[in-house]
């Protein structure tokens, strides 16, 4: 008996296929809107990074010169995937 296609992994290009419709369809179907929004989005992980990289050199360094310390993030972030960040891009376009 065959598996049910929504049961089974999606390869790769697959996935991409859908991730791409998801970001189209979030925008109202306008792909330079989805353009722009994943441009927003990439930026404001690439800041994210940043403040994660600055958090552990600060904790590092407090680890290596106090004592017992141990490095603890500073501030915990939680991962609402890409489907909550595109929506939160949609919402403020909206304003």
């Amino acid at each position: 008996m065959p598996a049910d296609r929504e049961s089974q992994p999606r390869s790769e290009p697959d996935g991409l296929e859908a991730a791409t419709d998801q970001a189209i369809a979030a925008c109202g179907g306008d792909a330079r809107d989805a353009v722009k929004a994943l441009i927003v989005a990439n930026e404001f992980l690439e800041a994210q990074v940043e403040e994660l990289r600055a958090d552990v050199s600060r904790d590092m360094h407090a680890a290596t010169t106090t004592e017992g310390l141990r490095p603890t993030p500073a501030n915990r972030r939680e991962d609402h995937g890409r489907g909550h960040l595109l929506r939160c891009i949609a919402i403020r376009r909206h304003r």
